[in-house]
């Protein structure tokens, strides 16, 4: 299928431009037969509700512009696009290359953004037909790159996209940046005590007194996903998400709009766990799950009670992974605080293109640094992991 044809780039200002099956033909070949798809966020239907929302759009500093490369009239590949006004909701952080460049009397802004609004989620972010990963990836990238150039944009980013895309990105010159997250590996536990048994005995005491403290706080924990998740149910969230935006972003991300369109579209794709005390939800965390994966995303809450966050965002995503065998829980940006629960240090991966040729050397210079302190980081990090120290030399 890769070989000499003729790609024609299609630049989409809205996905109600493309027919689903045709973006989920690329997006997630491996859910045609009706199963999960392995990235739930690169789905038509995620990034329609984050459009229909207005969560994405006019004013929101993401505007869109999908990408499609057609042979012969059939879409081999596609890819999430935005033109960005400014650096939020992107979770690889270059404000402070955005101040630079202004102060050399550059504009930074507009800029694109090959990404997934909001999600600091690895996935393909290439997203190509069986067959056509070479051809398509390529196109993908030239078509952006170029995109960029006629319109006088600074700069391309492609955020948290597979290390295979990073690879291909890095051959076809673009600037390659390595990041540090933390997830769970599930190493095939049949219970939650046996994941305990995994860990030093130390560290094990410790999240059994957490759980156990978390459990006591006078209700029960609930976890919903699908026709369990009920309207109502997003209104006690959106509180929740209202109160964890205006401290960590100062205006939330989401519209309350997102929330009733993924009730409506992808409530199969969510793992909702809350707690609930005297009837009324009181904290929450919001889960998508993947083929996979399942990856934590959003956590609220309007009563304060010890250990109940690490309850509902961590713990309780590990015991809904080995009930269903899935292999990982990502647990979203930062926190060193997941390291003694679980969670370990793993290297994500972004591709970058500058138009400037003298700044993006300065980039280049920067981002090589910036790799040996997350190798190093990460190594340290890997030496306090809360596992027995045979269980680490084992997965070694």
């Amino acid at each position: 299928m890769d070989g000499s044809t003729t790609i024609e780039i299609e630049v989409l200002s809205t996905l109600a431009q493309i027919d689903p099956a045709e973006w989920d033909g690329c997006a997630c070949p491996e859910a045609a037969d009706g199963g999960r798809p392995v990235d739930p966020f690169t789905t038509h239907r995620f990034l329609s509700a984050l459009e229909t929302s207005r969560s994405v759009g006019p004013g929101s500093g993401w505007e869109p512009h999908y990408l499609v490369a057609r042979t012969d009239g059939e879409a081999i590949a596609t890819a999430p696009l935005y033109a960005k006004g400014h650096s939020q909701g992107e979770y690889i952080f270059d404000h402070n290359w955005a101040h630079a460049y202004e102060r050399a009397g550059g504009r930074y802004y507009p800029k694109l953004q090959m990404a997934v609004p909001f999600t600091p989620a690895t996935g393909r972010r290439l997203l190509t037909k069986p067959g056509w990963e070479e051809t398509g990836r390529a196109a993908l990238v030239q078509g952006a790159v170029q995109l960029a150039a006629e319109h006088d944009l600074s700069s391309l980013h492609i955020t948290f996209c597979t290390e295979g895309e990073a690879q291909d990105g890095d051959r076809m010159g673009l600037m390659r940046r390595w990041s540090q997250q933390f997830h769970w590996e599930n190493h095939w536990y049949d219970t939650f005590d046996d994941f305990l048994g995994s860990l030093s005995s130390r560290k094990r005491k410790n999240i059994r007194k957490e759980r156990q403290r978390a459990q006591g706080f006078g209700g029960e924990i609930v976890a919903l996903t699908g026709d369990q998740i009920r309207p109502e149910h997003w209104d006690s969230f959106w509180a929740f998400y209202q109160d964890t935006g205006a401290r960590k972003w100062g205006t939330p991300y989401l519209t309350r709009r997102f929330f009733d369109v993924a009730h409506d579209i992808l409530r199969d794709d969510m793992l909702l766990v809350l707690a609930m005390r005297e009837g009324r939800p009181v904290a929450g965390a919001l889960n998508f799950i993947g083929r996979e994966a399942l990856y934590g995303r959003y956590w609220g809450c309007i009563e304060d009670h010890p250990c109940l966050h690490f309850e509902l965002c961590y713990y309780q995503a590990m015991d809904f992974a080995i009930e269903q065998g899935l292999k990982t829980v990502e647990a979203g940006a930062q926190g060193t605080h997941k390291l003694a629960r679980g969670y370990m240090p793993v290297t994500t991966h972004s591709l970058h293109w500058v138009r400037d040729q003298g700044f993006a050397e300065a980039i280049a210079r920067f981002l090589q640094a910036e790799r040996e302190a997350v190798d190093e980081e990460i190594e340290v990090l890997t030496t306090y992991g809360p596992f027995k120290k045979a269980h680490v030399e084992e997965q070694e």
